[in-house]
């Protein structure tokens, strides 16, 4: 079987669209966010979601040592927020300035975001040049249930169009 590029099977990928999302961690004092739109729910019952952390990101460490993490659903208002957290490295300021709070878990919230989960962590598995990671949804919340989602499809952020 012919090996298939890194780049075309990411530009390929790229054409199934997603929502985006910040997935945030606190270990000890630090508080972290990333971008990620590798995320699906997993299970009803129990309520189970699964994010997927490449390896030698920034955030992986924190991911393979803490017990709990967030998903924060942005909103088509949002995108500052995206490419804020896809940055690499760390921020001057905790959450690189965006306005937060710790949830009941000690999971850092957004504040105005779309939607937020707060999860306890039921398993960790390889994936290739990433971290699977499966939580148990504790906690969740639909703040602003009339706005738009922000939407990755092709390579751009878009905004849903009218119902079909």
């Amino acid at each position: 079987m012919p090996e298939i590029d890194s780049r075309e099977f990411r530009n390929w990928g790229g054409h199934f669209a997603t929502g985006v999302t910040v997935l945030t961690v606190q270990v000890g004092n630090t508080v972290r966010g990333m971008t990620a739109n590798a995320f699906c729910s997993l299970s009803l019952h129990p309520p189970l979601i699964l994010v997927c952390i490449q390896h030698g990101t920034s955030m992986h460490p924190m991911f393979e040592v803490t017990e709990t993490f967030g998903v924060n659903i942005l909103a088509a208002d949002q995108q500052a927020f995206s490419a804020l957290f896809a940055e690499h490295g760390e921020h001057a300021a905790p959450m690189g300035g965006v306005p937060y709070r710790i949830g009941s878990i000690g999971v850092p919230i957004l504040d105005g975001v779309m939607g937020w989960a707060q999860c306890r962590i039921e398993a960790r598995y390889a994936g290739g040049d990433h971290m699977i990671v499966v939580g148990r949804v504790e906690e969740m919340a639909v703040d602003r249930p009339d706005v738009d989602p922000l939407v990755f499809y092709a390579g751009r952020y878009r905004t849903v169009g009218e119902p079909l």
